[in-house]
């Protein structure tokens, strides 16, 4: 009996399915409304296929819902990112045109022909990880969103703004000393005053978020820890978004992913490389901040750093350099973590 993959392009209100075998040939197609018995109903659909696998494109993102459920009731599911998707549905002369079924057939072959999807598998406590990090990093956002509106203000109401470095008690000593002398500047008053509020209450969620993240960090008991300049925040990116790290099978495959580690950019006889611009950007962020953190303070990072500099590398190509040396450790480590749990 042959395998038979179900690609699944989900969507908020509604999901279709599509089955193929491995000649790529279309055994069934299913689309239904987003309810309470989504899968229920999917399930009883794809009884005809007893050797199946789901593929479901952005199963993190809006088919996060459904692959979970898939999963639970013990079905095998991947993870198909929807730019493959969207290559195999460009390259196919037959079903270039863009709807729901084709993308779900494209999903399909991708599942097909490439080995290497994640498998989505139940919440565990790296989700937990990856929402604190994700919350974090919304919550920065919108800090630097409050601080810049709240600046234009203060600069609108007095000559220079804050001048010195933003603190909540240097901006609400400058609006004490500010006068309401007609309507348009009591109200610019006014909303500077609320903008210094948001900004107040953000301070205090990300203070919050930061000791949940340091008690979900520590109770993984892992290693990065022990690694300078890794501290809750980096950690929670970490463990969030790599889950297994199993599924890289070297520290290069794990750079690659993190967008740290050169892409060939050859041609003919010239040999060159370029900088990643793909990745998990996240994760690029964490190793960057682990990187800054290491170079200014007295370390073995900053050590490898000042060779590079002494090498003839500039500051940036020193930096990147960096940044995979660290993806190297980082890997170790959770690879470590995993053989000593």
């Amino acid at each position: 009996m042959t395998m038979v993959m179900i690609g699944v392009d989900p969507h908020k209100g509604s999901h279709t399915a599509v089955a193929v075998d491995r000649d790529e040939n279309e055994l069934g197609e299913l689309s239904l409304r987003s309810s309470v018995k989504q899968c229920e109903l999917l399930l009883d659909w794809a009884d005809r296929f007893p050797q199946r696998r789901w593929a479901i494109e952005s199963a993190a993102g809006l088919g996060y819902l459904l692959a979970q459920q898939l999963v639970a009731a013990g079905e095998d599911v991947v993870d198909v990112p929807p730019t493959l998707s969207a290559r195999v549905r460009v390259l196919d002369s037959t079903k270039a045109s863009k709807n729901d079924p084709h993308d779900a057939r494209s999903a399909a072959i991708v599942a097909l022909r490439h080995r290497h999807l994640r498998p989505v598998v139940a919440d565990d406590h790296s989700t937990i990880l990856r929402m604190l990090a994700n919350r974090h990093h919304a919550l920065t956002r919108l800090r630097t969103q409050a601080v810049c509106r709240l600046h234009a203000q203060l600069a609108n109401l007095k000559p220079g703004g804050l001048p010195a470095t933003f603190t909540e008690k240097r901006a609400r000593e400058l609006l004490e000393t500010v006068p309401s002398t007609n309507g348009v500047a009591a109200e610019r008053k006014q909303q500077a005053l609320v903008l210094l509020d948001d900004v107040v209450r953000i301070d205090n969620e990300v203070r919050a978020i930061k000791r949940r993240m340091r008690t979900a960090v520590v109770a993984t008991g892992t290693s990065l820890l022990d690694i300078y300049g890794v501290g809750p925040v980096s950690a929670s990116i970490v463990l969030g978004h790599v889950v297994d790290v199993h599924r890289f099978p070297s520290s290069g495959h794990f750079a690659s992913y993190a967008g740290v580690a050169p892409i060939e950019a050859s041609s003919g006889p010239k040999k060159r490389h370029r900088l990643n611009p793909r990745g998990n950007r996240q994760l690029n962020h964490a190793l960057h901040v682990i990187a800054m953190a290491q170079i200014s303070h007295d370390s073995l990072g900053r050590v490898y750093y000042d060779r590079k500099i002494a090498e003839g590398k500039t500051k940036k190509e020193a930096m990147r350099s960096l940044k995979r040396r660290i993806a190297d450790v980082v890997y170790r480590a959770l690879v470590a973590d995993t053989t000593r749990g």
